[in-house]
């Protein structure tokens, strides 16, 4: 005779189903899940006797917090019972001598002899297992232990991310990842973005930004992160190991994991920050009373007009203040967790109006079933920003425009003149705004066929929206000076919806043979597919300033034909079938092969489908009997890979006949009409560029594992350069063809190295240090049917239509300045300089061929960095912290082009104030030269935080850290012009300081982490 007990529990925040149920011993009283049902049988239950003793307690985990779902065992029999979700537990011993066995995922499990106890306190500790052998690092497709790594990885958690407010997650890292290069040429202007590139330049006009990945949606917008959500970052460095990604592998893969639900109890995480930036480093000009003072002099051949105007500054919010809060929360057991987190960020630029506020709302849920045989995991997040993005801009007009002049007239209305824009003026009388949304949602499911088989399927969608709009009021400086509708507003509107979908199962096989060999293997395929659509619209005209951008139709542009309106859309799809697998040998020899067949709508007919193998080996050296026992030497492991990898980052239908338009024409039938004709010639030959790539390396840890780092050495060669080549006509209908040509190089250095400096009980003292050096090359950039022999780069622009700064001839270094030898002034002051020949010659004498064999010109330097380091500090005394993070760029050079311009008195506004120092020799035109290059070498002190970590005796909180961080601090540097960490240092084009730069700052920050 059996008898059903069936027991309905409200569900808390976690659902626990991780208790292990077993019929003899079931107690209903301690389980919590919805429905449960269990039968047990009478018989059985009879046996209990009076000797059994009832045993009840709590189960902790090492911060003295409860802990739901821990199995409680009665050592030797079938008797489990699971803890509560105030980690409590109850049940019935047979005798004083019964051992209760507590067991949860993560923690080691511990066994209890009852005794004469009837209530018991548990404190679990976490698994002993040395980190060396639990480090995962995410590899694409899946993860593996560090010590299986055979390809260059490297992997940042969140312990290691900067502290000072990052803007984009990839601040977080920055000067963490040897060899990944992040430039923010926007400073800290909250609507820029960042230049990044690894291992050097790949392409002339393809894309040159790694792949993202985050959560396994490939292609991610890293505009959804917030950095409390971010868990790890890993850079797949090498094309051994980014192969696995096949065309979007060429500039690197960064694999972004995010946090997720654990087993454990309920959690909430509150995280904030507050933050105000100063300005730190202005352009040297002359102060309104200098200026007026040079003018009376006659230094300066201007008027005064009698005002004292710092244009500049009135450009600057004096009141930013910016802010961050993020709350999550969290919980689960081994069956079933979650996590949520709800993110606001309030950014503000030290420019006025300009800014940004963003809401993040993120949601992860796993689930397991079926016998823990079939797992759930879903994904989904999303971000609404609403960006001001008028200002940031207008500084270089500010900076130099004369300063006894006003913004404002007598009167007290805005100033405007036909010479120059006032951009004070333009803050309040113009709107220029984005609101974007971006939403991704996925999900995975993984079944356990057999033991060691495990299939998979993944899909996503990326969804980002954005809506732009702006206005400029009847009255402002734009609508007054407009010829055809004077004083009448203006207004435009645009969207853009880009759409990506992508579905990727897999089959992943685990298997250890003979305890020797271990096999672990990955097959799938992928199908992507992306679509983006736009419109935009303009009117002017507008009578009133009552509706804004949002009654486009009132303006008279509209009825005249002078408004405007466009609009797009476009789409491409990706298939591929890739696998990997890994092979050890007794844990010390390891292999892995990758293959990715990959095809896409982008390539030409004759080119649809790729092959991008790779293949990588290592040698744990530290498992062989000579070194086992090593006390120096404690770990020590080879590395050798060889991969091919493939940029597919160009336009949609490059490699098709497009048509365009070709003007209005009158018809026989009196009316006019669009003519349409081929726009861009075909290329079916066209495809991906292919870059080859070896990679040596060496992992180590010595002296006790106290000294801890990586080596690598690489060479990688990109071939099939993607550009625009000019064509004979006939036979082709346009003048030019997108073709692939030329062949680009890089090789390098990089060092990573970890020293735990001191470890005592009170204090610790530990350090990172990172250091890279890079050689590129264009290689060629010529074949058969077309002849470059050189490409040039970096515009200088401002006065004098001096062209470009940087020639790349073929077969020379990637970044080299080419120009006119500087040889000093004669008595004139007029320029001077050096001919092929050595000789000191005038301007007019020089000869400005790109012939290497007759022109005068010469290699002036490099703006490439030759050298990249930074130093990293962390000290702990009791419950303080500390960090100090400095970073440089070394041997290279900067060319100054707001010196060019301002420095040279020919100009007729504001002036540099070395014009009357340095500069004072000129008597002449503008002209670029070596004279104003100037050495970029800096170090930085980009960080110092103070934290402490309060000692907590309560249950309302479990932990609390306050700190204080200062970023941007002092930048030790010989160079005169704007902050040289903001000079562009990546692509074919560095080094050119522009005059307009967004302002440096040094900014500070307090935040608060409390968890509940």
């Amino acid at each position: 005779m059996k008898k059903s007990f069936i027991k309905l529990i409200k569900p808390g925040p976690v659902l626990i189903a991780g208790s292990v149920l077993f019929g003899l011993g079931f107690n209903y009283s301690g389980v919590f899940a919805a429905h449960i049902n269990i039968e047990r049988s009478t018989m059985l239950s009879s046996k209990k006797g009076m000797s059994d003793i009832q045993v009840q307690g709590v189960v902790r985990d090492e911060t003295g917090q409860p802990v739901p779902g821990v199995s409680v065992r009665v050592k030797g029999t079938s008797t489990v019972v699971a803890t509560d979700a105030n980690g409590r537990f109850s049940l019935s011993a047979p005798a004083t001598t019964s051992v209760l066995t507590f067991s949860f995922i993560g923690y080691d499990t511990q066994e209890v002899t009852v005794g004469n106890r009837t209530n018991i306190t548990v404190n679990l500790k976490p698994n002993s297992t040395n980190l060396e052998t639990v480090e995962v690092v995410s590899v694409g497709y899946g993860t593996l232990d560090k010590k299986e790594v055979t390809s260059s990885v490297s992997h940042v958690d969140a312990s290691e991310f900067r502290q000072s407010g990052s803007r984009n997650p990839l601040d977080l890292i920055q000067g963490k990842v040897p060899g990944l290069v992040l430039t923010r040429t926007g400073g800290s202007n909250p609507n820029s973005g960042v230049s990044v590139q690894l291992r050097g330049a790949i392409t002339v006009t393809g894309s040159s930004s790694p792949l993202f990945v985050i959560d396994g949606i490939p292609d991610a917008n890293p505009d959804l992160l917030q950095q409390d959500d971010i868990e790890s970052i890993d850079v797949l460095k090498d094309g051994s190991g980014a192969a696995i990604y096949g065309t979007r592998g060429n500039a690197g893969v960064i694999i972004i994991t995010t946090k997720k639900g654990k087993s454990g109890p309920p959690q909430f995480n509150y995280n904030s920050y507050f933050r105000k930036e100063y300005l730190n480093n202005k352009p040297d000009f002359l102060s309104p009373d200098e200026f007026a003072s040079r003018v009376a002099a006659g230094d300066i051949k201007q008027q005064d007009f009698g005002n004292r105007t710092d244009f500049y500054d009135a450009l600057i919010n004096k009141d930013n203040f910016s802010q961050n809060h993020n709350l999550s929360l969290s919980g689960g057991t081994d069956k079933s967790s979650y996590r949520a987190s709800l993110n606001y960020r309030d950014l503000q630029g030290i420019a006025l109006q300009n800014g940004r506020k963003e809401y993040t709302v993120r949601l992860n849920v796993n689930q397991k079933g079926f016998n823990d045989r079939l797992s759930a995991q879903f994904n989904l997040a999303s971000n609404f920003n609403n960006a001001n993005t008028l200002g940031g801009g207008g500084w270089e007009s500010e900076a130099a425009k004369n300063p006894t002049l006003s913004n404002f007239n007598p009167d007290g209305t805005y100033r405007y003149d036909l010479t120059s824009t006032n951009e004070y003026a333009r803050l309040f009388m113009e709107t220029n705004r984005r609101k974007q949304q971006t939403t991704s949602a996925d999900a995975k499911f993984d079944l356990d066929i057999i033991e060691g088989l495990k299939a998979s399927v993944f899909g996503s969608v990326t969804r980002n929206n954005n809506n732009d709009g702006s206005y400029r009021f009847k009255g402002s400086e734009d609508s007054m000076e407009n010829s055809d509708f004077r004083g009448g507003a203006y207004a435009s509107r645009g969207t853009d919806l880009n759409q990506r979908f992508a579905v990727e199962p897999t089959l992943q096989f685990n298997k250890l043979i003979q305890e020797r060999h271990s096999i672990n293997a990955v097959a799938g395929y992928s199908y992507r597919y992306e679509i983006n659509e736009g419109s935009s619209a303009s009117n002017r005209g507008f009578i009133n300033d009552l509706f804004h951008e949002d009654n486009l139709g009132q303006g008279s542009a509209l009825g005249v034909g002078k408004a405007s309106m466009s609009s797009y859309k476009n789409a491409n799809s990706l298939v591929a079938f890739f696998g990997r697998v890994n092979y050890a040998l007794d844990n010390k020899y390891l292999l892995q092969f990758i293959m990715r067949r990959e095809g896409a709508s982008r390539f030409g007919d004759n080119n649809k489908w790729g092959n991008f193998p790779a293949v990588s080996a290592g040698w744990n050296i530290s498992e062989e009997g000579f070194l086992k026992d090593n006390r120096t030497i404690n770990y020590l492991k080879f590395r050798i890979g060889y991969g091919i990898t493939g940029n597919s980052g160009f336009s949609n239908n490059a490699s098709r006949v497009t048509l365009g338009g070709g003007g209005k024409y009158l018809f026989p039938d009196g009316n006019y009409y669009e003519t349409y004709g081929p726009s861009r010639n075909p290329n079916p030959n066209l495809k991906w560029e292919t870059k080859r790539e070896l990679n040596l390396g060496l992992d180590f840890r010595v002296v006790n594992n106290k000294l801890s780092g990586s080596i690598d050495v690489f060479k990688r060669t990109t071939k099939d350069l993607l550009d625009t080549y000019t064509t004979p006509q006939p036979p082709f209908v346009q003048s030019s063809i997108y073709a692939n040509v030329g062949q680009i190089s890089s090789k390098g250095i990089e060092l990573a190295l970890s020293y735990a400096a001191v470890d005592h009980e009170d204090f610790k003292w530990n350090m990172d240090v990172t250091a890279s050096t890079l050689k590129n090359t264009l290689d060629s950039y010529s074949n058969a049917q077309f002849n470059v022999k050189y490409k040039t780069f970096g515009g200088i622009g401002g006065a004098g239509a001096l062209g470009d700064a940087i020639t790349t001839y073929e077969g020379s270094r990637v970044g080299e300045f080419w120009g006119k030898k500087f040889a000093g002034f004669n008595e004139e002051g007029k320029w001077l300089f050096y001919n092929r020949n050595g000789e000191a010659v005038r301007n007019d004498q020089i000869n400005n061929s790109k012939d290497l064999n007759q022109t005068d010109l010469q290699n002036l330097g490099n703006a490439i960095p030759k050298y990249y380091a930074s130093w990293t500090n962390n000290f702990a005394y009791k419950q303080f912290d500390l960090r100090i993070f400095v970073r440089g760029k070394f041997d290279y050079q900067i060319l100054n082009t707001t010196a060019l311009t301002y420095g040279n008195k020919t100009w007729s506004g504001n002036l540099l104030r070395e014009t009357f120092g340095k500069f004072r020799d000129i008597n002449d035109t503008y002209m670029y030269s070596d004279y104003y290059l100037e050495s970029g070498t800096n170090v930085k002190i980009d960080e110092v935080t103070l934290g402490y970590n309060f000692k907590l005796n309560t249950k309302w909180a479990r932990s609390a850290r306050i700190y204080a961080s200062g970023q941007n601090l002092a930048t030790i540097t010989g160079y005169s012009g704007n902050d040289p960490d903001f000079v562009q240092d990546t692509g074919l084009g560095p080094g050119i300081d522009g005059r307009g730069a967004y302002p440096s700052t040094r900014s500070f920050l307090i935040g608060l982490n409390v968890g509940f």
